[in-house]
């Protein structure tokens, strides 16, 4: 029995080749492989390996070789429309009925193949003829090399209509063939008399082919040069071409995503090219829709965590929650998304063009995982001041994870989403009045700081009489605007103390006691003490992701961006200990005079009234050598370097 070959090449796209064989073989995962003992001869020692990506099997003591097929055939004596029919039942397909009609639809796909790649060479002479000078300056325009061009085997439709259809009769294709190839459409009764016209589908369109994972063409996608309702056109579906289960690039993809192990996934065809031409070329792209099931699947046979890298705007947003939601049920052990959303007003293309290859690199370093578009989806911009709205956040993101399907994984999960929750809202388990710093007359903290969209929290000292302090700015309104003109020994205590939080232990009261010049650093210096009250045992990461989805991202980015550090050696991650404590402790004395200052002024006006003049003096010159020995303390450059040679000196 023949079997279509499209039918073949879609159940090897649908079987995972590492499941079929670990059926029979104890596989460990090794990298992008597996390995195992081989099941067609005896060995203690591992040679058997298999690759998902690169669809086969191989043992390295017996030769054995091949791919899902094989396997079956040698593991299980089964023939090959046998072993067929148990991978097609295996993937939820229908084998098809090898017929006259079978047959007949196999060869007219065959010869549809022949007739994209004749359109794809037309397309290609129409752009670099004088018809298509347009398009060729547009593609300069975008940046394109003339390699690149010929490299994607871009072209150009041209502005006379049936110019396509035309010339491709005259190389002996039909109007049928035409037809079921997506290049030309009927227009019913616009030919003088009533009767059909044809018209070629892409008119006046930069051109640009799309290939199936063998390169072989099978569509285009059209970007619009004059005004058209359509910016981008993709053809319509055909028996080769269904936009659901295609990827733009993803034959070029391929080899560069198994030698680097990194896949990225953009929302359109220049921002695949831009990334190949500025070296990024594992990029693909769905086809004008946002990302499939079945592209997903085909995203993990070559990754397992590709990178969804979108548009910095709300859209980009959307489109990044959507991804997400359609991958939630598919997830599976060690297979999962990345998410890289690019600054406001960027696409790839964009920040290539502006400020870089290395500017790209960086959002990519900075890619999230799954979990937190889960968490952001339920939890972002969402009021969380009542039982009910906070209920509301919880049910949301359970319903998210209870459309995973593998049991395991949903209840880690879970677990994680429970945590997140009890991170943003939940109880600290301490009781009031119980032990802790409340205990010693000190502070409390009953929540780990508002949720997003809360307008109050608690302050120290509400323990007692139901004393509010002053409300927090809603987490919406912080961000890195609160870092304007900012005390410098403000913002190097903070980074110290959250890049080295162990100190919080034995400061946290000294920095309760302080009230900061800026407003925004003094919301974040509370955020900071009410996550040390509800965990005292986070690490500095989970500190910062405490505080990032409390809203304050903005401001830690500000905060802890390298040029802060400029100025404070002492506060980055890694700097000694010790070097870190005695800054601390430096910094806090200056801010204590700092704050002690103002009383001194009133004090001394109200003493002034009963004072003589030479009293009077006395006192005023007494301020002004305290005041500057304030200003020697805050001489924290001067402060370091001596700290940093003592501790070189301890060192050697």
């Amino acid at each position: 029995m023949a079997f279509p070959p499209e039918f073949l090449d879609e159940l090897r796209n649908r079987v995972t080749l590492s499941e079929v064989v670990g059926r029979k073989v104890k596989l460990v995962k090794r990298g992008r492989e597996h390995s195992g003992l081989c099941p067609f001869h005896n060995e203690k020692t591992p040679s058997f390996t298999v690759s998902d990506e690169k669809g086969f099997y191989h043992c390295f003591g017996c030769g054995a070789h091949g791919s899902a097929f094989d396997f079956l055939i040698n593991s299980e004596g089964l023939s090959f429309p046998e072993a067929v029919e148990r991978l097609a039942g295996q993937a939820g397909m229908t084998v098809p009925q090898d017929s006259p009609q079978d047959r007949a639809r196999a060869e007219k796909r065959a010869s549809l193949i022949d007739v994209l790649e004749a359109a794809t060479a037309w397309f290609e002479e129409q752009l670099a003829s004088q018809a298509g000078r347009e398009a060729r300056d547009y593609l300069e325009r975008r940046g394109l090399a003339p390699q690149t061009v010929a490299a994607f085997r871009l072209g150009f439709a041209p502005r006379e209509r049936g110019a396509l259809a035309k010339a491709l009769r005259a190389r002996g294709i039909t109007v049928d063939q035409l037809l079921e190839a997506g290049l030309v459409k009927r227009i019913e009764g616009e030919a003088p008399g009533g009767d059909d016209q044809l018209r070629d589908y892409f008119f006046h369109r930069v051109i640009f082919p799309i290939t199936d994972r063998r390169g072989r063409v099978i569509a285009f996608g059209g970007r619009a040069l004059g005004d058209s309702k359509a910016k981008y056109l993709n053809s319509p579906e055909t028996a080769l071409f269904h936009k659901g289960r295609e990827l733009y690039n993803l034959d070029r993809a391929r080899k560069a995503a198994h030698d680097s192990g990194e896949l990225l996934v953009t929302e359109g065809y220049m921002d695949v090219i831009a990334l190949a031409e500025g070296g990024f070329p594992a990029a693909v792209a769905p086809l004008g829709t946002a990302v499939t099931e079945d592209q997903i699947a085909a995203l993990w046979r070559l990754v397992p965590e590709p990178t969804l890298c979108f548009d910095g705007d709300a859209a980009g947003q959307r489109a990044a929650f959507r991804a997400a939601e359609r991958a939630m049920p598919l997830l599976k052990p060690g297979k999962s998304l990345r998410f890289a959303m690019l600054p406001a007003g960027e696409d790839p293309d964009s920040l290539l063009r502006s400020s870089g290859a290395a500017a790209v690199r960086a959002v990519l370093e900075s890619a999230r995982p799954l979990a937190d578009m889960v968490w952001r989806k339920a939890a972002e911009g969402n009021a969380a001041d009542t039982p009910e709205r906070r209920a509301a956040i919880r049910s949301a993101v359970r319903e998210q994870v209870s459309a995973i399907k593998d049991p395991e994984l949903r209840d880690d999960y879970r677990q994680e989403m429970d945590r997140r929750f009890a991170e943003a809202y939940g109880f600290s388990g301490q009781q009031r009045g119980g032990g802790g710093y409340a205990a010693r007359g000190g502070w409390r903290s009953g929540r780990n700081g508002p949720g997003r969209g809360q307008t109050g929290g608690w302050r120290p000292g509400n323990w007692g009489g139901g004393n509010w302090g002053p409300p927090i700015a809603p987490a919406k309104q912080r961000g890195p605007a609160d870092l304007l003109k900012p005390q410098r020994t403000e913002q190097l205590l903070l980074a110290t103390l959250i890049n080295h939080n162990k100190l919080l232990t034995e400061f946290v009261e000294d920095l309760v006691g302080i009230d900061f010049l800026s407003d925004g650093l003094n919301a974040l210096r509370q955020a900071l003490i009410d996550c040390f009250a509800g965990d005292p045992e986070l690490d500095s990461e989970g500190v910062k992701c405490h505080l990032s989805s409390q809203g304050y991202s903005g401001i830690l980015a500000s905060l802890l961006a390298p040029e802060v550090y400029v100025h404070g050696r002492f506060a980055r991650p890694d700097a000694s200990t010790e070097v870190a404590r005695q800054s601390v402790l430096h910094i806090l004395g200056v801010l204590r005079e700092r704050q002690a200052a103002p009383q001194l002024a009133e004090e001394t006006l109200a003493l002034a009234t009963d004072m003589t003049a030479d009293q009077l003096k006395r006192v005023q010159a007494r301020q002004k050598l305290r005041s500057q020995e304030e200003g020697r303390k805050v001489d924290l450059d001067h402060f370091e370097t001596m700290l940093q040679r003592a501790a070189d000196k301890t060192d050697s």
